[in-house]
């Protein structure tokens, strides 16, 4: 089912499209597969919604150690150290998320991010391009793509 949510992502052109296409996808990455991991992720999730990012750390580092192969875990962590400012953990786990799964959306607009805040524009740009591999229609994608490549001009 993943699989045919980003095929059909892939062609998508309009917004709204995108945007339940993206839902779909959403609710299959957040689905731990064991109601104890899922419990683990609702908290943690809530606890960084809370600004309680040393729990939501906590709380993803048991999703992690439990279920290693769960990207999801990766990528809620890598939020967390995110909004922390601690944009090298963030990168560790971010990578670590698209090793699970490469087509992670959610972790490579957070690599983005944290590149191109990090002065890495070469980098930003890359990972930028892996997004408009997924979908060359994503909303902000293009004018963020032609901002990069003229300041690297």
């Amino acid at each position: 089912m993943l699989d045919d949510l980003f095929s059909r992502l892939r062609e998508a052109t309009a917004p709204a499209e995108i945007e339940t296409l993206q839902d779909g996808i959403w609710q299959i990455w957040l689905a731990a597969g064991h109601p104890l991991l899922d419990k683990r992720l609702e908290t943690g999730i809530r606890a960084l919604s809370a600004g309680d990012y040393g729990l939501a750390i906590q709380e993803f580092t048991f999703l992690i150690e439990t279920a290693p192969d769960y990207a999801e875990g990766w990528n809620k962590r890598a939020t967390a150290y995110f909004v922390r400012g601690e944009y090298k953990a963030a990168l560790r786990d971010v990578r670590e998320t698209l090793r699970r799964e490469p087509r992670h959306f959610g972790a490579l607009s957070g690599q983005a991010l944290m590149l191109r805040a990090l002065g890495d524009a070469r980098g930003a740009l890359r990972v930028l391009q892996r997004i408009e591999q997924l979908c060359p229609a994503w909303p902000g994608l293009q004018a963020q793509l032609r901002t990069l490549r003229e300041e690297l001009e």
